[in-house]
């Protein structure tokens, strides 16, 4: 509401802006340079007697003008009784809270702008706003209703009253400024007029009502671009619905509960992170067969009336918020192929009617709080990670407690499941088992499962694709028959973070059994273990190999040379071993390689300069070996393209500082954008039937920050780090260092180096840690460097200073 005198009168702007023109007119220029010592003090007295003067004319006017000016127009006003009048209050109404129009009344000022439920415009006085929610109106709304006339109106309300069950009048076209209009529960019915479509402006429409229908739903997408919330509950929309939301870039809030949708089969608002609603609340036998509602901002329960979506085949709405637990009526999905609702705050027990849900192959609910009895159902993937299950799994799985043990004899009556996640529980499983190979079994997961031992039914799975064991205490040695029946199958082996220590046969028997036999092997983890002996040659010649991790185990001896002219490796960690020797000049054939990890070992080696020719090479870590000699200050050919990480620390390197090698890091030259977060990893994509699921393979390793050794389980793709730190370099900080301009850790501590501080290091603007103690350095810290916002207080700097 507009500011008021004391009875209700409106001060004009328009005065307020003439009183400023005037002074500026009338006033002197000096009274605003009062300290010019040529001005005398009767000057500033008589300009300041002129100023107390205007001021005093310009109150009187005021005072003057509030009472000609009234705020509410007259036609408004008039527009407004009658309108009031065309309707009587019925407070029986359970939907009545207050009838804001009993105090509408002409008799005394007549301003319209202090009545209840009506809101004025500051400087015209026009009525911008109505708000008649609940208000107890009863009566049919006339085609001639005078609200028409309130053409300066930007918002409406008028839920929750009765209006008979009559038809909207044509007429809101007239409105044309309206931006929020609320029509719900107010006893409308019939067609939704087509003029309401036209109004461009709008952003907010709210018609709840089950009596209304909307027959042409290509004049509503076109015409209301503009819409941040829709709701359009029970109103029955008789026309296929068109791909609307590409659209509406705006919309925040849908609600189209019970909407009809007679032609509607695929339904898509997925990945609209901003947008709210409920599920839809259907009531009609629909042909929907495809509901995409995930990475929404989607809430409530999951509605009975579900299962009137018969010929629903996917329902996809995982990381959204559905609460509540799961609706019998969901049996009534027979044609149910495919279900995502993980990551969701879903409780209680999947209901039994879920044993008719015979066509379903893909099940993930992981990441809710999903307890009690689960069902037998024929699967092709099965995902019940992240919950607190017990009781029969897949039917007759027995016994899933937090502490109990699996019969695997039912995983052979599922006869098409082909993935099986139960990753995070607490299992074990039966030693007694049926002897089957023809389990389509292809993708097993049990990360986090407490398990001691191998399950011995993955020696029977004869397709088996992907074996996935990390973070369990399986003890001992790997034996054989684990993979006796899938090796030509296998494409993923991970036995990370367990106790094991060793292979049933060792490494030069060629184990596992026999590594060159895994045609399709790309990826093997055994990370994190306490395996021992020596490295087969036969590692560098898988040629589908794209990830090899070895890393912290005991393995000694040296990395085998032999890795073919077509290799395809993209990652090789084989850090906190005991390898010794070389790195072998082979892998300069691996021309995929993003990620070579060869840190704390005992490796006896120059600087392998030869592996500037891997375009790729985005992490190099060299760090706490033997390494040593100078890094050439002549070879100008270095060509690091793609560098993020460079780690040579804790190694005997001497000799120049190596400016030709930071010279050829392209990658840290050029500022990286941080709108979406990434990391640097290897996807791979898993495939099954109808269906697949990317994987990521997050690089890890190591660095020195802060003075701390920091363990980065993930590695941000604007990361980028240089240590040189703990070596035997001379000579100056090249002013080149400068040119790195993505830099964010930048080690050089703890070496022989000597000059001063080059300040173009103040180029380095994202810089988070900066370590140049334990050298030589003199001079002055340049003081550019206290530009560099980011940098960390604990700079540790140890400065010569010489007179």
């Amino acid at each position: 509401m507009s500011p008021k005198g004391m009875d209700g009168f409106y001060i004009k702007k328009p005065i307020v802006a003439a009183y400023k023109n005037l002074l500026c007119r009338t006033l002197p220029r000096k009274l605003t340079l009062v300290t010019k010592r040529t001005e005398t003090k009767a000057e500033n007295m008589a300009a300041l007697s002129l100023y107390l003067l205007l001021t005093w004319i310009f109150l009187l006017s005021l005072f003057r003008t509030r009472f000609v000016e009234l705020l509410c127009h007259a036609d408004e006003s008039s527009a407004l009784m009658e309108f009031k009048r065309s309707f009587r209050t019925d407070t029986t109404d359970l939907r009545c809270v207050y009838p804001k129009v009993h105090s509408w009344s002409l008799d005394g000022s007549g301003d319209c702008c202090s009545w209840d439920g009506v809101e004025c415009d500051e400087v015209t006085g026009r009525v911008i706003a109505l708000n008649l929610s609940s208000s107890c109106l009863s009566g049919t709304m006339s085609p001639k209703t005078t609200l028409f006339r309130l053409v300066h109106m930007e918002s409406l309300n008028l839920a929750f009253n009765s209006f008979n069950f009559s038809s909207i009048p044509y007429g809101f076209g007239n409105l044309s400024k309206l931006q929020y209009l609320n029509l719900s529960s107010s006893d409308f019915s019939n067609e939704i007029p087509c003029d309401i479509l036209q109004l461009s402006k709008l952003v907010s429409l709210d018609h709840w009502a089950e009596t209304l229908y909307m027959p042409n739903m290509s004049d509503f997408v076109h015409n209301l671009t503009g819409l941040k919330e829709l709701a359009l509950s029970s109103v029955s929309l008789l026309s296929p619905f068109p791909p609307m939301l590409a659209n509406f870039s705006s919309l925040t809030l849908l609600r189209l509960d019970s909407c009809g949708l007679p032609n509607l089969k695929v339904f898509s608002i997925a990945g609209n992170s901003n947008l709210s609603g409920f599920f839809p609340k259907p009531h009609w036998g629909s042909p929907l067969k495809s509901l995409y509602l995930y990475q929404t901002n989607f809430s409530g329960e999951i509605p009975t009336s579900i299962g009137n979506l018969s010929l629903l085949n996917e329902l996809t709405a995982w990381g959204c918020y559905f609460s509540g637990s799961f609706p019998s009526s969901m049996g009534n999905l027979s044609r149910l192929t495919e279900l995502y609702l993980d990551e969701n705050n879903l409780q209680g027990q999947i209901p039994v009617s879920f044993a008719n849900l015979t066509q379903l192959y893909v099940l993930w609910l992981s990441y809710n709080y999903l307890s009690g009895d689960s069902l037998e159902w024929m699967l092709t993937y099965l995902n019940l990670s992240y919950n607190n299950l017990h009781g029969d799994i897949l039917g007759a799985l027995e016994s899933l407690n937090l502490n109990s043990v699996l019969d695997v004899n039912y995983l052979f009556t599922l006869k098409n499941l082909e993935v099986l996640v139960l990753s995070y529980n607490n299992i074990s499983f039966t030693k007694s088992f049926i002897n089957s190979t023809t389990s389509k079994l292809a993708y097993l997961m049990l990360d986090s499962c407490s398990l001691i031992e191998f399950p011995q039914f993955i020696g029977y799975l004869s397709k088996l694709k992907w074996l996935d064991l990390p973070h369990n205490r399986i003890q001992g040695i790997i034996p054989r028959w684990i993979w006796n029946n899938s090796k030509e199958s296998l494409r993923y082996i991970c036995l990370s973070h367990n106790l094991l220590t060793g292979f049933e046969n060792n490494w030069n028997d060629i184990p596992l059994p026999n590594l060159v036999y895994f045609d399709l092997l790309t990826m093997l983890d055994l990370s994190n273990n306490t395996l021992n002996g020596t490295l087969p040659p036969c590692l560098g010649s898988i040629g589908p190999m794209i990830l090899l991790n070895l890393a912290r185990n005991e393995f000694d001896g040296m990395i085998p040379h032999v890795y073919p002219d077509v290799c395809a490796l993209r990652m090789i960690d084989l850090r906190e071993n005991r390898l010794n020797g070389i790195v072998p000049r082979s892998l300069g054939n691996c021309e995929m390689l993003e990620y070579l990890n060869l840190g704390d070992n005992q490796i006896n080696d120059t600087f392998p300069f030869w592996l500037s020719g891997l375009a790729y090479l985005k992490v190099i870590g060299l760090r706490s070996n033997s390494f040593h000699g100078p890094i050439e200050s002549n070879l100008s050919q270095l060509n690091f393209t793609s560098l993020h990480i460079l780690d040579i620390s804790n190694n005997n390197f001497n000799g120049e500082f190596p400016s030709n090698l930071l010279k050829s890091c392209h990658a840290m030259k050029v500022m990286v954008g941080q709108d979406e977060l990434a990391y640097l990893d290897i996807i791979k994509s898993l495939h099954w039937t109808n269906a697949s699921l990317g994987i990521s393979m997050i690089y890890a390793m190591k660095l020195m920050n802060k003075g701390t050794k920091r363990e980065y389980a993930k590695i941000l793709d604007v990361l980028m780090a240089i240590d040189l730190s703990n070596n035997k370099f001379e000579g100056f900080i090249p002013e080149l260092t400068g040119d790195l301009k993505s830099l964010r850790m930048l080690n050089l501590s703890n070496n022989l180096l000597n000059g001063s501080i080059p300040p173009s290091l103040a180029n380095l603007t994202v810089l988070e840690t900066l370590d140049l103690s334990q050298n030589n350095l003199v001079g002055e810290i340049p003081h550019q460097l206290a530009h560099l916002t980011f940098l960390s207080v604990s700079m540790s700097l140890t400065i010569v200073y010489q007179d």
